[in-house]
This record gives C-alpha cells, structure tokens and sequence, in this order.
C-alpha cells in the first residue's frame, strides 16, 4: 500500500466501528461490524447470530466507515475494498477490540471475527473550505 493508504486505513482508528458490504443470494446488503487496524490489515468483529460472516468470508468485501456524526469541522470517510477471511484474533487483537454489546437484535451476541486484507482504499475529505466556496456559488 503507498503511504496515502496506509495513513487513510489508520484514519480507521479514529472511530470504533463501520459497515461492511458484500452481496447474500445475489442480493447487497451492510452489517455493521467493530474494527481494529493491525499491520495495516483490517480486524473485524461480527455478530454470528445473522450468517453475514458466511457471504463475507472468502468473498471480496468493501469496508467503510467515518466521522460523519462526530461534529469535527474536517469531516471524512474511508472505504476498504479486499478479501475477508474468517480469522482468529490474537489475545492482543482481542484488548484492542473491547467488550462487545450484551445484546444484538434481542440476541445475545455471538462473536465471530474476520479480517480484510485492503486492495484498494479510498478516502473522501469534507471541510469548511468546501462549505466557503459552495456559498460563494450558491444561488
């Protein structure tokens, strides 16, 4: 990954969760799911309860996630696009993830844990510059 990737896949760190995005019986769906970012390589946690991790794992998936809500004056949002693997993460992987919720949907929530090794990363930027110049063309 070239150091531009690198430092938007680290943006990821700023905010503990994000959606992923794959397709289930030809159909698109997201999940949401917690990350970590270790080695530049992305960790995800699951609920098991729904089976998305079945038509993530092997598939090539997209990851995104943002400071959409957060109230900074520099806004962004990152997307990941590469393969998921269903993993098992290290006793250190598992600190960095936290506790996890009690309940998911009314289940009790079933942790499952897979990775996403990028191959292509975006990231788009929104600031108070683009507010200035769309009033100095707003109509």
């Amino acid at each position: 990954m070239s150091p531009e990737e690198m430092h938007a896949v680290a943006m990821l760190r700023g905010v503990p969760y994000g959606r992923i995005a794959t397709s289930m019986r030809a159909l698109p769906f997201l999940a949401v799911a917690r990350h970590i970012v270790v080695g530049g390589r992305i960790g995800l946690r699951m609920h098991a309860g729904f089976g998305h991790h079945h038509a993530c794992n092997g598939s090539v998936v997209s990851y995104g996630a943002d400071n959409l809500n957060s109230g900074a004056s520099r806004l962004w949002s990152v997307q990941v696009t590469g393969m998921a693997e269903l993993a098992e993460p290290t006793t250190a992987e598992l600190e960095l993830f936290g506790p996890g919720p009690h309940f998911v949907d009314g289940e009790v929530f079933d942790p499952v844990y897979m990775r996403i090794d990028p191959q292509f990363v975006t990231v788009h930027t929104l600031g108070p510059e683009n507010t200035d110049r769309r009033r100095r063309h707003a109509l």
